[in-house]
């Protein structure tokens, strides 16, 4: 009897100690705690992925994603770029004919998550891929890539500065950074998360002004209410126009660039112009580099040689972007 005992016993502890093996997916989409989620594609940008071949033809979305992965370059870029890569891409494979051209232009941190995840969720499936070349609105993000292995040089290769979209006639008569903390104010606003313009930039406009935690509530979210005055976008750069041409938002922190295209697109806004010390125009770079596992490094090469070019340069100005010095255009170590 003692020994039945026992082993009923021991089978009970057993049992009790039984506990569920750890999902495969526990960490997210992509794999262990360690690694990076792979991050989806943000619904409804689908026109911010692009596949260049030979003679202008140009497709979009999953099509251009799916090709990507033969492509001679790809280019990982910060989105509010977008509007010029077609005219900068055409007079690249003008030197480069016979070169193919994968191109993503979204928020920089998010590209660099896909980096480190290694690819992107689109439409549910996982489509694994890395760019030959990144660029970012600032240094500390390829740092990052540094301290990885991933980069290990960079040039500056334009510059912007900061302005406030507000709709066409600026009903509400905005006419400093101050005023966008007002209570008559609805305001679109790039998010904390993984746009360069917000981390590095317009939130140290904002908190030097004391209206951050009004903007945010203390809230760091994408495409997220975060005061019944206040909209965090995913995508700034196609979202603040689309929201103050709809009536939803009054106006939003944005680079120079794009409300000049917007205008160029026939949107009923303008621009305030901001004092140096809130445009940060004598502060914000593009930087750009190849990644050290670049599938593709001879055509990072010749691209890279081409944004140092008179060509390359030009092709920026024409959208509004300020050229980089000789200097600048210098490839040199990330430190």
């Amino acid at each position: 009897m003692v020994t039945k005992l026992a082993i009923l016993l021991v089978l009970a502890a057993t049992v009790a100690c039984v506990c569920p093996t750890p999902s495969a997916n526990a960490a997210g989409a992509s794999g262990s705690a360690n690694t990076p989620v792979m991050p989806s594609f943000p619904s409804g940008k689908e026109t911010d992925v692009k596949f260049y071949a030979p003679g202008n033809n140009i497709e979009t979305g999953r099509d251009a994603l799916e090709r990507m992965s033969g492509a001679d370059l790809v280019l990982w870029l910060a989105g509010n770029q977008f509007f010029a890569m077609d005219r900068v891409i055409t007079a690249f494979q003008k030197i480069n004919p016979t070169v193919t051209v994968g191109l993503i232009t979204l928020p920089p941190g998010l590209l660099l998550q896909a980096i480190q995840s290694g690819g992107w969720v689109f439409e549910g499936k996982q489509f694994r891929r890395t760019p030959d070349i990144y660029a970012s609105v600032n240094l500390g993000h390829l740092k990052t890539l540094k301290a990885s292995g991933g980069m290990n040089s960079f040039m500056t290769y334009m510059h912007n500065e900061l302005q406030i979209m507000v709709a066409k006639g600026n009903p509400k008569k905005i006419k400093v950074i101050d005023d966008l903390g007002r209570v008559d104010v609805r305001t679109s606003m790039p998010n904390p998360v993984n746009e360069g313009i917000m981390q590095f930039y317009a939130r140290r406009v904002l908190e030097q002004h004391g209206i951050w935690n009004t903007i945010s509530a203390g809230k760091e979210c994408v495409s997220c209410q975060t005061t019944p005055n206040n909209w965090f976008t995913a995508v700034h750069h196609r979202e603040t126009p689309e929201r103050i041409k709809a009536g939803t938002s009054d106006a939003g922190l944005v680079w120079k660039t794009e409300i000049l295209e917007s205008l160029r697109t026939g949107a009923n806004v303008e621009a305030v112009e901001l004092q140096p010390v809130d445009s940060l125009r004598g502060e914000v770079s593009y930087v750009i580099g190849s990644l050290t596992n670049a599938k593709n490094v001879n055509a990072a090469n010749l691209y890279l040689q081409f944004l140092s070019s008179a060509e390359g340069q030009r092709a920026y100005a024409m959208y509004g972007f300020v050229e980089a010095t000789d200097e600048e255009l210098k490839l040199r170590p990330i430190d």
